[in-house]
């Protein structure tokens, strides 16, 4: 028994802020940890020997600012976490070390008329064969984070009901997946989990001010205020799709007119190029023909960009986010896009917020939904079970 306020008490808290702070970064030289920390120097070179001769953190020659350093990371065969992305058209899984390395990954298409116990199923067999591709041990299984198209309310922890996937309305993803898997489950929407795997692993890296915006059957953003994901009371933050630009424009499927997705969102931007284009057009196909020179495609996603710029705008004025990153198949475009999405900024956001924004594509691509899961079930497991050496157990029904 540890009594709070003694030695013993402050030291494991120390190891534990130690712990935590590689946990989160994936790896740290000792200076970065010290800084991250408060802790002092000595104290941190202390607290990562102890770690590495218990076996919890490995430490690797590096440099910083062209001096020698030593890298911490959390040991590789610590634990696992996993990583579901459902999409709108897909399914997609990655298994990752606490070290921040995917170790497998796959996709799969996804029916969007699938029902949810079909889709749930679908994602417990690509789990499991993933897992046993990798010959990990089940019992290192840390956590799971989840990602779905649509808002969770975070009371109660069922989807939303602008969900993209309408068989899925009122389902609770978390709580299924906890049952098939025998492990903790976290939830959230596919824009914030899109949004924690650049600031990870991509474009968001090193800042803690970001507003990332998908693009693809919807819109929607994750929002990242002083680097923590900002969700809201219900769960709802970041619906930048429904941000009314015309009051008099097309029905949204939230009901209300005019909504920026009506605007930007495939369903809406695709049949604009039906009657030249073809009706098998997808978003993918739009950007690659736009890339080689199509008018009529290079117009369109001019459009949109405009129009999403002046969502950012929005979004400038009311939390002066430092970056802005676009995700989805539009952000292939790269300079198609991005440049009417700053010249709208440049118009419609105060001076001095829109000169403090960069605009940037994603560095993921597809896969920063499945990796902000990843991120998601790092952020959540606790670091008592690392320094005490154990992991949740998978029940019988993980098969």
């Amino acid at each position: 028994m540890e009594t709070p306020g003694s030695q013993s008490s402050l030291h494991r808290a120390n190891l534990e802020r130690v712990v935590r702070a590689v946990r989160l970064a994936g790896s740290l030289t000792q200076a970065e940890i010290a800084r991250t920390t408060g802790l002092s120097a000595a104290t941190v070179s202390n607290i990562v020997r102890e770690l590495k001769d218990g076996g919890t953190v490995e430490v690797t020659p590096t440099s910083a600012g062209g001096r020698r350093a030593r890298s911490v990371s959390l040991s590789g065969d610590a634990g696992i976490v996993i990583g579901v992305d459902f999409g709108h058209t897909h399914l997609r899984v990655a298994v990752g070390n606490l070290a921040h390395q995917v170790l497998a990954e796959e996709s799969e298409p996804l029916d969007v008329d699938a029902s949810s116990t079909q889709g749930f199923d679908r994602a417990e067999q690509l789990v499991s064969r993933l897992i046993a591709a990798t010959g990990v041990d089940r019992s290192k299984i840390a956590g799971v984070g989840l990602g779905v198209p649509g808002p969770i309310d975070l009371e109660s922890g069922t989807l939303g009901s602008s969900a993209i996937l309408p068989g899925w309305i009122g389902t609770r993803p978390a709580e299924e997946m906890r049952g098939r898997l025998g492990v903790p489950v976290h939830v959230d929407n596919d824009a914030n989990l899109g949004a924690l795997g650049e600031m990870v692993w991509g474009s968001g890296r090193g800042v803690r001010d970001l507003a990332y915006i998908k693009v693809a059957s919807g819109v929607g953003a994750g929002l990242v205020i002083s680097g923590k994901i900002y969700r809201g009371p219900g769960g709802t933050a970041g619906e930048i799709g429904h941000i009314t630009l015309d009051e008099s424009g097309p029905v949204c499927r939230c009901g209300n007119r005019g909504c920026l997705e009506t605007f930007a969102a495939a369903r809406y931007v695709l049949p604009l190029l039906q009657s030249s284009h073809g009706t098998d057009l997808t978003m993918e196909g739009v950007v690659r023909l736009a890339r080689d020179g199509d008018p009529g495609c290079r117009r369109v996603i001019a459009d949109v960009g405009r129009h999403i710029g002046s969502g950012v705008a929005n979004l400038c004025n009311l939390l002066n986010p430092s970056r802005v990153v676009l995700g989805g198949d539009l952000a292939e475009a790269g300079e198609l896009v991005l440049g009417p999405i700053r010249e709208s900024v440049g118009r419609y956001a105060i001076p001095s917020a829109a000169r403090q924004l960069s605009v940037l594509p994603g560095a993921l691509g597809g896969r920063a939904e499945v990796l902000g899961a990843l991120a998601l079930a790092l952020s959540e497991m606790g670091d008592s079970t690392l320094l005490d050496g154990t992991l949740h157990a998978a029940t019988p029904a993980f098969t």
